[in-house]
């Protein structure tokens, strides 16, 4: 009987506990916005107080878009190229978004919301924005493709209400729409803490088409600013009122021609660069040592969030995440006309582990299907090297993906790779 007793002593205890740990364990959520077509050397000429102030908190990163420049994943310095690279971890050549027409997106890679909504459907995501097609055609909410995707809320398509905003010729409807964006938004934030949102600010990039270099442009930045700001307030009261751990994060989707700065699109080191502000001090080798891409957003968010990204996913997504330590990073690989596959990788940290290398010559993921990749061998992840004799038969395409502990890294070759 005694025995009986301190048994459920015990059991009432380790309950107990479990629930007070759970009562006190932040509550993790994430806000990530896009401020378009921003130069990373244009934020020295503009007041930014905001995004110092979250520099201050995490750090301000030199990034860039745009792929393997190049390569086989040399990916167009454009808005929704960019938005969407962010939102599905991936390089064009996987997520086929090659323009702001949005035409054909490949859902098979699926977006940083799918993949939140999946695991967690009772939580909340929110989008304000601009533009209507970043919810019904990046997202895809409620395709069949997407699964009906659903955003528990939604501000956008503004830009098609010519009403209470009638388009003028110098766009400043536009910064009257941003504003009235980021009021929703850092309200609707302050009061319902919705679990993962986006939101996206476009004055910026019209003031840049239209006046390029110059003041007006570095203005417009500052304005933005001024809003990323209004959110970070949001947050910053969320975190003080309620104990939540929130993940802030702000970049843009592409930068601007080197000539005047007027367009984008092409491969430029200007149209390429760009930055990114997050609000965490806790980053790895690799993100302080290195300038860091718009995919690694998406792995970033996802480890924050606690999403259990499936395998599958995760040997196509192209970024690694800032956050967590990650010792391998930028896989290459070639492949001789002996068929000699060489293998090589950079090292944040040393390490003894025994990195694993597999290798399929299908792209089934791409139509929804199930690549079957073999393994060609191991090697130890601190040399940053595998070769290795391939014994199939020639293909279009290879994908060879490093496994190691901390995650997967993953390249192509292909019959147009350079």
């Amino acid at each position: 009987m005694k025995s009986l007793k301190n048994y459920l002593l015990i059991l009432i205890s380790f309950l107990s506990y479990n629930v007070f740990a759970q009562k006190n364990t932040p509550q993790k959520k994430v806000v990530f916005i896009i401020v378009d077509g921003i130069a990373e050397d244009m934020l020295s000429k503009a007041e930014i107080p905001n995004l110092n102030r979250i520099k201050k908190d995490g750090a301000l990163l030199q990034a860039y878009v745009g792929g393997e420049k190049g390569g086989y994943s040399e990916t167009p310095t454009i808005s929704a190229v960019g938005y969407n690279s962010l939102l599905t971890g991936t390089w064009v050549n996987k997520h086929n978004v090659f323009g702001n027409d949005i035409k054909a997106p490949n859902y098979s890679y699926p977006t940083v919301f799918r993949l939140f909504k999946n695991q967690f459907p009772n939580k909340k995501t929110a989008v304000f924005s601009t533009w209507e097609d970043n919810r019904t055609k990046l997202i895809g909410e409620n395709l069949d493709a997407t699964g009906k995707i659903k955003m528990d809320f939604s501000y956008d398509g503004m830009e098609k209400d010519t009403v209470n905003f009638p388009h003028d010729t110098q766009s400043q409807y536009i910064r009257k729409i941003d504003s009235v964006v980021v009021n929703k938004a850092a309200s609707y934030i302050s009061q319902n803490a919705p679990d993962m949102s986006w939101i996206y600010l476009e004055f910026t990039d019209d003031m840049g088409h239209r006046h390029g270099n110059g003041d007006i442009l570095y203005k417009a930045i500052s304005y933005e600013d001024r809003l990323i700001g209004k959110i970070y307030d949001a947050v910053k009261e969320r975190e003080a009122k309620h104990g939540e751990d929130w993940l802030f994060v702000v970049t843009t989707d592409h930068g601007r021609s080197a000539s005047n700065g007027k367009g984008h699109g092409g491969q430029s080191d200007r149209e390429r660069n760009t930055w990114i502000a997050i609000n965490k001090p806790t980053l790895n080798t690799y993100a302080k040592n290195n300038r860091v891409a718009i995919t690694d957003i998406l792995p970033t968010i996802t480890d924050f969030m606690g999403i259990k990204v499936p395998v599958a996913v995760r040997q196509e997504i192209d970024g690694i995440d800032l956050l967590k330590n990650r010792t391998a990073y930028q896989l290459k690989v070639s492949l001789s006309p002996d068929k000699i596959l060489e293998v090589t990788w950079k090292t944040a940290n040393p390490s003894t582990e025994l990195a694993e290398v597999y290798i399929t010559d299908t792209n089934n993921f791409k139509n929804g299907g199930t690549d079957s990749y073999q393994l060609v061998g191991k090697a130890n992840l601190s040399t940053g090297k595998f070769t290795s004799k391939l014994k199939t038969d020639h293909s279009d395409i290879y994908k060879v993906v490093l496994k190691t502990k901390e995650g997967f890294l993953n390249t192509w070759i292909t019959k147009h790779t350079k």
